[in-house]
């Protein structure tokens, strides 16, 4: 059966045998730094190792077949893991079986809402989130990966569940650092940090795992108290779904749902950075079906859920892959390794997983973009700020729901108080502009008003009390109001309800109304309502000017009516 708007291996449409070379030594650079992403991925997640690496494979084989964006890559990712990890810690113990159960159905659900939301074109979901939230959400996860990892940096214990806590548990404990792991935590990240600084294409964090792996027989560092990664048991994952207890499955809704809306906000930014890059059109909502499909396959494997990674898939532009056979020859790899070669890691030195992750973690701040944030608007960058301090105080699931919802309410705000400009007459010609530099007049008795943004029930009151308000500071001079609503693009029924209302009111204080340079959808929206009969078809004037000229005609009418009204006479109408 044929899915609307996807295209089974779109990825490959058009491949060229030329294209092979080069998606082959993408995988290379891909494999290379997925491998030891992935295990430290799975360790923030606190799930075994192997698990990391199918998570990269289950999202590659689905982003081939149902993705779009020819160069994503999709696997284990560490915005999430902290997400649905401190959910699951609250009421499972980590590593438990009940703690993997549930991390398995939060990446079913997650997965199934991300491909619902693909499947019915809601990629524009992801608009919902400024780039400012965005980037407050990133900088508090950022943090609790910092705080999580930099016990296992130290050599110290891991203790406290809150910021505060963590915190105070690191402080009270410096005194038993461990100087053999802090040693190889900045070996690390020096080796990662140095090897971006000549070449981005150079494995740094599979260096670093290789080299200290090798480092700790030869040295004897457990003898010197640095812990490892262990025993990893390979082999092909089993495949069914996992049993949980169903009091706590409102819980997992809400995580789920959580992970779903950063997997389509990140996957709508990775396929855009493609898009950016290669010129490439993006299809988000097939990309969205690819990348959930990768988390319903995780999570039938007993894993976790997955993402798009902006800096992976970054990479394998940067390394000239020209399709997803890149990501599909560097899974490839990895199963090799997750089959045959997980004995190689056993000797992984956990300080090197938590500088790996430290390393990720300062990537997720994007101090650039902070920086130009409260140049360009610092109301914007408070959005940030709030957005960073939520997680901190309420954790990652709760804080994303703040930023959301502080976000939107921003955005509403502004919408319900649109920029009102009074407009005068440029001296010398026929437009009608807001008073500037530019020498302008008022026409007496008249007041030209234009309206930017949509009329609708969260702003036509405060409209009313502003065109009202400046109206009463004219009378009884004023008796035209000219409407411009070039800037109008849509009229909802409340806000029809009370613009007729109003020209109600200025009618009985004799004020003529007449409306400028409204779209024609917006006019027949208004018959709809009456609106227009109520002041006859002639009020709708295709200029400002021409708008004026009209008021000041139906003015000087009105005028002379009244003049030629018998003494005693009584209005009766309504």
């Amino acid at each position: 059966m044929k899915i609307p708007g996807i295209e089974p291996l779109g990825t490959l449409k058009g491949y060229q045998p030329s294209w092979l070379s080069r998606d082959l030594v993408a995988a290379i650079a891909l494999i290379s730094i997925a491998i030891p992403e992935q295990i430290a991925t799975a360790r923030l997640a606190n799930m075994p190792a192997l698990l990391g690496m199918y998570a990269f494979i289950a999202g590659s084989v689905a982003i081939l077949i149902f993705g779009s964006t020819r160069q994503m890559s999709v696997g284990a990712d560490s915005t999430i893991a902290p997400i649905f990890a401190t959910s699951v810690a609250l009421v499972a113990t980590a590593g438990s079986s009940n703690y993997q159960h549930l991390v398995t159905m939060i990446a079913l659900l997650a997965g199934g809402f991300v491909v619902i939301a693909g499947l019915v074109k809601l990629g524009w979901i992801a608009d919902l989130m400024s780039t400012p939230v965005v980037d407050g959400i990133l900088a508090g996860i950022a943090l609790e990966i910092i705080l999580g990892q930099l016990p296992n940096a130290l050599g110290i214990p891991k203790g406290g569940a809150t910021v505060l806590s963590k915190l105070d548990h690191l402080i009270s404990n410096l005194a038993s650092v461990n100087f053999w792991s802090l040693g190889i935590a900045i070996s690390v990240i020096l080796i990662v940090y140095l090897s971006e600084k000549i070449d981005r294409r150079i494995p740094g964090a599979f260096i670093a795992l290789v080299a200290t792996i090798a480092c700790v027989p030869l040295f004897h560092l457990q003898n010197h108290g640095v812990t490892i990664l262990g025993k990893v048991s390979g082999g092909l994952p089993s495949i069914g779904l996992p049993s949980i207890n169903f009091s706590n499955f409102k819980m997992l809704l809400g995580t789920a749902l959580t992970v779903a809306y950063v997997t389509v906000v990140q996957t709508a930014a990775t396929a855009r950075l493609v898009a950016t890059e290669t010129g490439d059109s993006a299809n988000i909502d097939a990309d969205l079906v690819g990348v959930g499909a990768g988390s319903l396959i995780a999570g039938l494997t007993g894993g976790f859920a997955v993402d798009s990674s902006p800096p992976r898939t970054a990479l394998v532009v940067k390394s000239g892959g020209k399709s997803q056979l890149t990501s599909a020859f560097a899974a490839l790899v990895m199963l090799g390794i997750a089959l045959l070669a997980t004995p190689l890691i056993t000797d992984l030195p956990n300080a090197t997983l938590a500088a790996i992750l430290l390393v990720v973690a300062t990537r997720l701040v994007r101090i650039k973009e902070l920086k130009a944030v409260i140049n360009y608007n610092k109301a914007e960058f408070a959005l940030a700020a709030v957005a960073f301090l939520a997680i901190a105080a309420l954790g990652i699931e709760e804080g994303v729901i703040v930023a959301i919802l502080v976000s939107l309410a921003y955005r509403i705000r502004l919408a319900a108080r649109p920029r009102l400009r009074v407009l005068e007459r440029e001296i010398g010609a026929d437009h009608w502009v807001e008073p500037s530099d530019k020498p302008t007049e008022r026409v007496d008795s008249l007041l030209a008003y234009l309206v930017e943004g949509p009329m609708w029930f969260g702003n036509i009151q405060f409209i009313k009390r502003h065109i009202l308000g400046e109206i009463n500071k004219t009378a009884p001079k004023c008796k035209a109001l000219v409407l411009d609503a070039a800037g109008v693009e849509d009229i909802d029924y409340t806000a029809a309800e009370a613009t007729s209302d109003m020209i109600k009111e200025l009618g009985h204080r004799n004020i003529q109304v007449v409306w400028a340079r409204m779209d024609s959808e917006l006019e027949a929206r208004l018959h709809e309502r009456d609106l227009a009969a109520q002041f006859g078809e002639d009020r709708f004037l295709s200029s400002v000017e021409s708008a004026v000229e009209k008021a000041i005609s139906l003015t000087s009418s009105s005028n002379k009516q009244t003049d030629n009204r018998p003494s005693g006479h009584t209005d009766t109408r309504n």
